[in-house]
């Protein structure tokens, strides 16, 4: 498979795969279903593939391939494309970790990954301005996965914080009271189906 292709298609097959994996896990997931189930499967499913991956490929391709993915780009090769691999492969092996991981290492792999995949799609906007450079590996599907990815993660991530929070003592209580009021109409009907009856 040529490398413009290649370029194109594996960031959309890994959010495709990833998007895939969670909802096949969901759908297995004996009911009821529970929002932090379908958050933590889909924070899984994005750090294994999207992140993790697509960081290794990125690695490989940096490190063992350089003037081909620096041509996907339309960069010249550079010396700097082994540091930029070995990031990548850093990132790659945090967000293996961080998928069966909890939610602090979610979070501490997502800051690395918002500090660096960030600043590609900026370093890409800014050469598409600048340069006019358009190609694939600059201005295609992994401009928008460098953002996309990342942000995702993030608003998962946030929902995860809320599902997860203790709930404060006032909210216990409520949630007594509630069920006291509950139990007490429903045996206040109960008393007033059973009169009707008499």
């Amino acid at each position: 498979m040529n490398v413009t292709l290649q370029t194109w298609l594996v960031p959309l097959l890994l959010w495709v795969a990833a998007l895939a994996f969670a909802g096949v896990a969901i759908a297995r997931e004996p009911g009821p279903i529970r929002r932090d189930f379908v958050i933590d499967r889909l924070l899984r499913y994005l750090f294994l593939l999207p992140l993790g991956v697509m960081s290794l490929w990125a690695f490989l391709g940096h490190v063992f391939f350089p003037e081909q993915s620096a041509a996907a780009i339309g960069w010249t090769p550079s010396p700097f494309q082994y540091e930029v691999g070995v990031a990548n492969l850093g990132l790659g092996l945090a967000s293996f970790y961080a998928a069966f991981s909890s939610f602090k290492a979610r979070v501490a792999v997502l800051i690395v990954a918002m500090s660096f995949l960030a600043g590609a799609g900026i370093g890409h906007i800014r050469d598409v301005v600048q340069s006019g450079n358009f190609a694939p590996g600059n201005a295609g599907p992994i401009l928008f996965t460098d953002f996309l990815t990342p942000i995702v993660i993030l608003v998962l991530l946030l929902l995860a914080a809320q599902s997860s929070r203790p709930k404060s003592p006032a909210s216990l209580a409520l949630e007594a009271e509630l069920e006291v009021a509950r139990k007490a109409l429903k045996d206040y009907r109960q008393a007033l189906d059973n009169f009707g009856r008499e």
